[in-house]
Order: structure tokens, then C-alpha cells, then sequence
């Protein structure tokens, strides 16, 4: 078998392990999304829209890129950038109260 094909052969094996992977983790994330939507629905939970307005503000010079939302605890955690830095926010889903920051 040429080198070539070796290699084609390589990257196919690859390319299924982390198909496996990704969709053996699918399982755990859409647990989790109910979780959460069922926590929101009934209001143990603050909408993202509502974390966003008391966060984002105060991010001066920052660029939001997104968030994260840690199940059960229901920490959100926001996501900037700034010079290059990313820096994460976490705030309580549950009161809307900043818990930390890391970054600069």
C-alpha cells in the first residue's frame, strides 16, 4: 500500500474515532439543555438576554464572543475578548450576581 493511501486510510480512522467521541458527548449536552430550559421555564434560572444587559456594559473596550452555561449549578459564564486576552465572566443564572472574572 503506497504512502498515499496509508494516509487517506489514517485520516478516515481519525475522522470516525472523533465521531465516536462527539457523539457519545451528545448525550450528557442535550441533558443538560433540558435541564436548563426546565430551570428557566420555571424561573430558577435568569434568560441569557438578562445576564447579557447587566454584564455586557461593563465590558468596556471588550468584544462579547459568547457564553457558556454550567449545569446544575447554573453559572453562566461569559466569554469577551480584549487585546488579543480573553476574559471570562461567571455570573450566578440564578440572581444575576458576578462571581469572578479571569483574564485581563
Amino acid at each position: 500500500m503506497s504512502a498515499v493511501v496509508k494516509m487517506i486510510a489514517s485520516l478516515f480512522l481519525l475522522s470516525g474515532i472523533a465521531t465516536s467521541v462527539a457523539a457519545a458527548a451528545m448525550p450528557d449536552q442535550v441533558h443538560d439543555g433540558a435541564v436548563a430550559l426546565q430551570a428557566r421555564r420555571q424561573g430558577r434560572l435568569l434568560p441569557l438576554p438578562e445576564i447579557e444587559r447587566r454584564v455586557v456594559p461593563t465590558m468596556r473596550d471588550a468584544q462579547y464572543i459568547g457564553f457558556d452555561l454550567e449545569m446544575p449549578s447554573g453559572i453562566y459564564t461569559l466569554k469577551f475578548l480584549r487585546d488579543g486576552a480573553v476574559i471570562w465572566v461567571d455570573v450566578d443564572g440564578r440572581t444575576g450576581q458576578v462571581l469572578g472574572r479571569t483574564g485581563r
